[in-house]
C-alpha cells in the first residue's frame, strides 16, 4: 500500500482511535487536498526528531481515515482520522509532491478487537491515571472515564499523556493490548515520580 505520510513528534494513532489535527502548513494542506480527492487516509508516523525535511521516521505507524473535515477560509483544514491498521514502512516513495509518501505493509499486525483486560489490569490503569491526572491538577470526569471501554481507555490515555516520543512509540508498537495497559501503567507512575517527586511503588503481581 503506498500513502501519503504525516511525520508528527508526539502524535500517534490506534486501531479504532481518533485522532483530531489541525493542519496549517502548506505543504500539508496540499496533502490533505490530495487525499480526500483520492483514498481518504494518511499514515501517522513519528519522527525520530522534530520534524524536517528528511527526519528519520520510526517504522511503525498506524493509517488513519479521514472522516471529519472541515476547511476554513484562509485554507486550513480541522481534520479528524479514524484509526484502521498499523503498518510497518517498507521504503519511502519518491514523488513529485510537497509531503512524503511511502509504500507500507499493514499485513505485519494483527489488529482485529481485542480481548478485554482482566479486571486487576483495568483497576491498574484507572488508578494510575487519577494519581497521574492528580498530581498535574488535571480536571478530569472520571466518571465518564470508567465508562470507556478497555481499548478506549487505554489508547486514550496513550495519546494525551504527556510521555516523550519514545515511550510514545513503545506503547504503538506493543504487541497486545495487555501489553500496552501493562506499559502505560509502568509510564505513568514514572511520570507521576517526575511531576511530583512521589516514590513509585512496584505493581503487585
Amino acid at each position: 500500500m503506498r500513502l501519503p505520510i504525516f511525520p508528527l513528534p508526539g502524535a500517534i494513532l490506534f486501531p479504532r482511535s481518533q485522532l483530531p489535527l489541525h493542519i496549517f502548513e502548506p505543504r500539508y494542506r496540499e496533502m490533505v487536498r490530495d487525499v480526500l480527492d483520492g483514498p481518504g487516509r494518511i499514515g501517522m508516523i513519528q519522527p525520530h526528531a522534530s520534524e524536517n525535511e528528511g527526519a528519520p521516521l520510526y517504522p511503525i505507524g498506524c493509517v488513519g481515515e479521514i472522516v471529519g473535515v472541515e476547511e476554513m477560509d484562509d485554507g486550513r483544514f480541522n481534520i479528524i482520522l479514524h484509526g484502521w491498521n498499523r503498518f510497518r514502512m517498507i521504503a519511502e516513495a519518491d514523488l513529485e509532491t510537497a509531503y512524503r509518501n511511502a509504500d507500507v505493509d499493514t499485513d505485519v499486525f494483527d489488529d482485529e478487537e481485542p480481548p478485554p483486560l482482566s479486571l486487576t489490569l483495568r483497576a491498574e490503569v484507572e488508578r494510575e491515571a487519577r494519581r497521574l491526572g492528580d498530581a498535574m491538577r488535571l480536571t478530569v470526569d472520571w466518571q465518564a472515564v470508567r465508562r470507556l471501554d478497555d481499548e478506549m481507555l487505554v489508547n486514550a490515555i496513550a495519546q494525551v499523556a504527556p510521555f516523550d516520543v519514545g515511550a510514545k512509540q513503545a506503547l504503538l508498537e506493543a504487541a497486545t493490548l495487555d501489553d500496552r495497559a501493562d506499559l502505560l501503567v509502568q509510564l505513568m507512575q514514572f511520570q507521576r515520580a517526575a511531576v511530583s517527586g512521589a516514590e513509585i511503588q512496584p505493581t503487585l503481581q
